[in-house]
């Protein structure tokens, strides 16, 4: 074991000599601090949890985009398989609004025409609830995109461009059209 020898009373310790320069000639640098250190770290951890942050972020809003496309394709879906379902019972419909338009006005059947014109409006009713709707067509404006024009002629009563009359109603259900509406157009 080394003795230490304790400077004595009166006398001045002398300082510790200065560090030898680094061998590379510049200027030494400071010793890092458990400070410094701990600073370093944490400014590294708050950079990550920034950026994992932001990468949640991202990720949520481009899951909610695709929840809300998952959620707008299902609905598209089931409003097709409706509107194929639906545009197999408009011949039917077409079957009533023929039939109502011979309609007898007298004796029994008028009564039985009454009872026919009761399922013909419950029937309606019930398409109606489904969203259905008939499209609008009789002296507007022919719209290809709701119109099918299958006849063109002379009419002083309309301007040219414009239905003169629906030969068969069409039908939409919300926005999309499930059957056109066959039309004579005015030249």
């Amino acid at each position: 074991m080394e003795e230490t020898t304790l400077p004595q009373p009166g006398t001045v310790a002398e300082p510790p000599a200065p560090e030898a320069p680094p061998p590379d000639g510049g200027a030494a640098q400071p010793a890092e601090t458990p400070l410094d250190k701990l600073q370093k770290e944490l400014d590294e951890a708050q950079a990550k949890a920034a950026e994992n942050l932001d990468g949640w972020q991202r990720e949520r809003a481009a899951f909610a985009n695709y929840k809300r496309r998952i959620e707008k394709e299902l609905a598209d879906a089931n409003q097709n398989a409706a509107g194929r379902v639906i545009a197999r019972y408009l011949d039917v419909l077409d079957d009533f609004d023929r039939a109502m338009k011979d309609q007898p006005a007298e004796g029994d059947a008028a009564r039985w025409a009454e009872g026919v014109a009761l399922i013909y409006r419950k029937f309606q009713n019930l398409l109606e609830a489904e969203g259905v709707t008939r499209i609008e067509a009789e002296g507007k404006e022919f719209d290809p995109n709701l119109h099918e024009a299958v006849m063109h002629d002379e009419s002083e009563e309309h301007p040219a461009g414009h239905v003169t009359e629906v030969l068969r109603q069409g039908y939409k259900l919300g926005d999309k059209v499930i059957r056109p509406a066959l039309v004579r157009v005015a030249k």
